[in-house]
Formats: structure tokens, C-alpha cells, sequence
């Protein structure tokens, strides 16, 4: 929601948990956000497969941004999500884009996932921010 009040284009979000969608749909009303978003209703596994297998032809240019924050006890997102980024679902992912994946601070992520290096980790309390970009 952050990005699309500075001026993004357009925002996917992606949240197959009903309780959250009904809070995402319900702050999107009432701060009146109605377009330049998309709201995909499943796993994020599943919606990039579904993007990559479809080319998307609904999405005129790739992601510029990825912002990750799955509930931290669901680890396991975090490889599938990175893995597909920076691998079967790369054209997903614009040259020059930043992939942030907020995690706990002792979860442990790799520091390349495909085409995706890690750039900067950025520590504060019980979290952590791994920031990856597409490397050459």
C-alpha cells in the first residue's frame, strides 16, 4: 500500500491466509486504494508459476521490487519464493530490480538463489532484511 500512495504503477500482493486477505481488501477500501493493484489469493509459489507459465500477458514490464514477508514460522517460502526468482521465474523480475526478503534474524537464507545474489543484510533486533539483486 506504501508503494502505490508514492506512485507505483502497480502492486501485486499475494496472500492466501483468508483472515489476512479480508484485513488487505478492508485497508485497501478504506484508505479508497481501487486500482493498480492485483490480488492473487494463493501461495506465492504458486502465483509466480502461474505468472511464469502464462507470461504474464496481463503485466506490461517486470517486477522492479519484490518485497517478501512471509510468516516467519513458513521458512520453507523462502527458498521456493528466492529459488523461483532468481531461476524458472526470472523474467518475472526486471533488470536492475530489488528482491527484500524480511526474515527472522537467526533464519539462515542463502546468499545467491539462481541469478539472485545477495547484497546487504541489514540486522535489527529478532530481524533481518536480506536484500538480493539479479547478478550478472
Amino acid at each position: 500500500m506504501e508503494a502505490l500512495s508514492r506512485g507505483a504503477a502497480s502492486v501485486d500482493f499475494v496472500e492466501k491466509a483468508p483472515a489476512a486477505l479480508k484485513v488487505l481488501r478492508g485497508n485497501l477500501e478504506r484508505l479508497g486504494l481501487r486500482a493498480g493493484f492485483r490480488i492473487h489469493a494463493t501461495a506465492v509459489g504458486a502465483t509466480l508459476r502461474k505468472m511464469q507459465a502464462a507470461g504474464d500477458a496481463k503485466r506490461a514490464v517486470a517486477f522492479d521490487l519484490v518485497f517478501l514477508d512471509p510468516p516467519w514460522d513458513a521458512a520453507s517460502e523462502y527458498a521456493v519464493t528466492l529459488g523461483l526468482l532468481g531461476g524458472s521465474a526470472a523474467g518475472l523480475v526486471a533488470d536492475g530490480a530489488l528482491v527484500i526478503a524480511e526474515h527472522r534474524r537467526k533464519e539462515h537464507l542463502e546468499d545467491s538463489y539462481g541469478s539472485l545474489a545477495r547484497t546487504r543484510l541489514l540486522e535489527q533486533g529478532d530481524a533481518a532484511l536480506s536484500f538480493y539483486a539479479v547478478s550478472d
